[in-house]
């Protein structure tokens, strides 16, 4: 990581709370958690939006966590990815839609409602603009509130994603890689000649 892992003896009172707090909702301070502590006013607003794009928005938990491995394979964070992955199969996103979007390939579900959110999330991470039956489609299925919480959740693994591959959070070193093309914080050369620079 770029930045020191903090103390306890480190950290003020503001920073050993919200540690408390999100020891106590998520086990341990790990991951992003570790870098938003040096910022204590950025950490409480992005453990709070994040909680509740994981446990507590419309969206039911298998879509969240789908939301979470596409923001996590536009962002190439590996950290985010090996996370989660079991997580979103266990919770009912099939395999080959997981190494679908891992290998940057169209996801098929058979599932209509999981289609729409599928389309509707790769058209705003990929082309940043909802077509006009992209949206449609997925408003049928899941209403403004439901939308409106995919968004949130989008941006929250998206700023997530950011945090991590900024400040070089843990590759998780007994995971295999995840995407074909990326390895450590860089794309593989073409050539297959590793990262590059």
């Amino acid at each position: 990581m770029r930045l020191p892992v903090l103390s306890e003896e480190e950290m003020g009172p503001r920073q050993q709370e919200l540690a408390a707090r999100i020891a106590g909702r998520r086990g341990a301070v790990r991951g992003p958690f570790r870098v938003w502590l040096h910022s204590p006013e950025m950490c409480e607003r992005a453990e709070s939006l994040g909680a509740f794009a994981r446990f507590d928005c419309s969206l039911p938990k298998h879509l969240r966590e789908l939301s979470l491995l596409m923001a996590a394979r536009n962002w190439d964070a590996q950290y985010s990815w090996n996370a989660h992955v079991h997580q979103a199969i266990e919770a009912g996103v099939p395999e080959a839609a997981v190494k679908a979007v891992a290998e940057k390939r169209e996801a098929v579900f058979d599932n209509e409602a999981d289609q729409a959110f599928y389309q509707f999330c790769r058209e705003i991470l990929d082309e940043h603009f909802v077509t006009d039956e992209t949206f449609a489609r997925a408003l049928e299925h899941f209403g403004s509130k439901g939308l409106v919480d995919t968004i949130g959740a989008l941006g929250n693994f998206t700023m997530l994603g950011m945090c991590l591959n900024t400040f070089q959070v843990d590759l998780q070193a007994d995971k295999e890689p995840p995407f074909p093309d990326v390895r450590g914080y860089g794309r593989v050369v073409p050539d297959g000649d590793g990262p590059r620079p």
